[in-house]
């Protein structure tokens, strides 16, 4: 049986929550593993450094990470009160999502699956 109240239970989940600002994408249509190219480009650098990266990136996925980085700015600002100044990406990280799988038809009949891969993308800044 669970200690305590279940208000009490609430408080304690909601005291160990985590108050940094961050953005999600969810089941963005690009690997892991390319999405992980512009994420570890701009992991630990200051927002302006960042937001320059990913701007200039030719991938696919930085047009993606660009928007989640500028929404993760607005959520610091208008919910944390923080200076744009003073935030830097803290954590970033892709995990896999879903994968939509299609055939292919080949020669003598055979079909080959291809694989259209998904993933979550997550940003996290923190101030200095």
């Amino acid at each position: 049986m669970a200690k305590g109240h279940r208000s009490q239970i609430k408080r304690e989940r909601n005291a160990q929550k985590d108050t940094r600002p961050s953005a999600k994408l969810s089941y963005a249509r690009v690997s892991v593993q390319k999405a992980c190219f512009v994420l570890d480009a701009i992991r630990g650098k200051d927002v302006q450094t960042a937001l320059g990266i990913v701007t200039y990136n030719p991938r696919y996925a930085s047009s993606l990470i660009k928007k989640l980085l500028e929404s993760a700015i607005a959520n610091a600002e208008n919910n944390n009160g923080m200076s744009r100044e003073n935030l830097y990406v803290e954590e970033c990280y892709a995990n896999k999502g879903p994968t939509m799988k299609r055939i292919k038809p080949r020669a003598q009949g055979r079909a080959y699956r291809i694989e259209k891969r998904m993933s979550h993308i997550t940003v996290v800044l923190n101030e200095r």
